[in-house]
């Protein structure tokens, strides 16, 4: 009776179940996927869709865009690229923060490496071979005279060149003469004092040759047979150099004080510093100045020379310091300013100011690494107008960008070099 009761029951619970199915609409097999692991066809999709990603380019998209990502951040250059970038490499570590006085200068030329190229006899400028700005070699011929005062000069040197030969050859028969009793004293004293005078006369002569350049060798080897030479003088560069100034044209007349060239060598450069009285007391020979022009360059040279005298107008005296030109960036003429360190103070960690950028409205240094040229948040504290403190962001012994840092802020905004450089 129990079991038909049980049995009876267990139908029932069917029947009701099918009818509760079709009225809900339920698909079979729907409660086996719904007893799955609900995160399975999600794992499953993105498995899939990983998959599908990778076939048709969108991971490597992914791992491009990773790298640009990385490349925004770091400029790789290679060693040709930092050479034409003029990019300077420092270490940081700690410094004196002085105070500077700028004081006013001009560069000029060094007097000692500046000729003034003058002809020793007047003449005709027959050929001119150097013009404004060749470079010269000591010894070079920057042009030919054809000069009737040398061949006038030439002339007497060879007349009493004859003349010497002459009185030698009269004095020596003289001399053997007497010795043998054969002619009296008086003939042989005369022909010793001719052979004196026209020695004498025909030295004369050869210094005057020798003082317009001509050697001893040229001399004993002129005769009145060079007529095409005869007349030549050949005016020379003393000095390894520029042509800096030309006053000498084709066919015209040069004086023998007429100032023909002017040769300069500009591969040092002086830097004359204007010193106002009341920092005379600070500037003394020895002591380094940073000198700057108005196109922003800059270099670090020397003091070599004060004036003891104070000018009685301007009340200044003037400080002199060289400075290296071989690359021809400092032009005589041209006004410069020099920072002059007064007094310093100690601190823990100083760096070029010239290094420090901003990027999206935070102070940078560009700072190098193993991949590149990083840019590094800093906080700066004090600072002058050559150097700078940092308080935070950077550590000692750390190599940053000293000069070029603005470079590499431009071709990290452009995200790309091209133009051949490398990253």
């Amino acid at each position: 009776m129990k079991e038909s009761n049980y049995r009876t029951s267990v139908f029932t619970g069917w029947i009701v179940a099918l009818i509760l199915v079709g009225s809900l609409g339920i698909r079979p097999g729907i409660a086996e996927v719904a007893n799955e692991d609900p995160h399975a066809e999600e794992e499953e999709n993105d498995e899939d869709g990983h998959e599908d990603g990778h076939g048709d380019g969108r991971e490597d998209g992914h791992e491009d865009g990773h790298e640009e990502h990385q490349g925004e951040d770091i400029v790789r250059l290679q060693a040709e690229a930092i050479r034409e970038f003029g990019i300077e490499i420092g270490e940081a570590g700690p410094g004196n923060l002085a105070k500077y006085t700028r004081l006013p200068g001009e560069v000029v030329i060094d007097p000692d490496r500046l000729v003034h190229v003058v002809p020793r006899v007047s003449g005709v400028a027959r050929e001119v071979y150097k013009r404004l700005g060749d470079q010269v070699k000591r010894g070079d011929v920057l042009a030919e005279l054809e000069s009737r005062e040398l061949a006038e000069l030439k002339s007497t040197y060879l007349v009493a060149r004859e003349r010497f030969g002459l009185a030698e050859k009269t004095f020596t028969r003289e001399e053997k003469l007497w010795r043998e009793a054969i002619s009296s004293e008086r003939d042989y004293l005369a022909a010793e004092q001719n052979l004196a005078e026209q020695r004498i006369e025909m030295r004369a002569a050869e210094q005057k040759l020798h003082a317009l350049g001509f050697s001893n060798a040229y001399l004993q080897a002129l005769t009145f047979d060079e007529d095409e030479y005869f007349t030549r003088y050949e005016l020379r560069a003393s000095l390894q150099g520029t042509v800096i100034e030309k006053h000498i044209s084709l066919g015209e007349v040069i004086k023998d004080d007429a100032e023909a060239f002017v040769i300069a060598d500009l591969n040092l450069v002086w830097v004359k510093l204007t010193v106002y009285q009341k920092d005379l007391s600070s500037v003394r020979p020895g002591q380094s100045v940073r000198i700057s022009k108005e196109d922003g360059s800059t270099v670090t040279g020397k003091i070599s020379y004060v004036s003891p005298m104070v000018d009685e107008v301007t009340r200044t005296a003037v400080a002199i310091l060289e400075l290296n030109n071989e690359n021809g960036q400092w032009r005589p003429g041209s006004f410069v300013a020099g920072l002059v360190a007064m007094e310093a103070r100690s601190v823990a960690l100083l760096i070029r100011k010239s290094a420090l950028q901003t990027i999206e409205g935070e102070r940078v240094v560009f700072v190098e690494t193993t991949e590149g040229f990083e840019p590094q948040k800093v906080r700066v504290g004090r600072s002058n107008e050559v150097d700078v403190e940092i308080v935070a962001g950077l550590a000692v012994g750390q190599r940053y960008v000293v000069e070029g840092a603005f470079t590499l802020k431009a071709q990290l905004a452009k995200g790309s070099f091209g133009d051949g450089h490398s990253h």
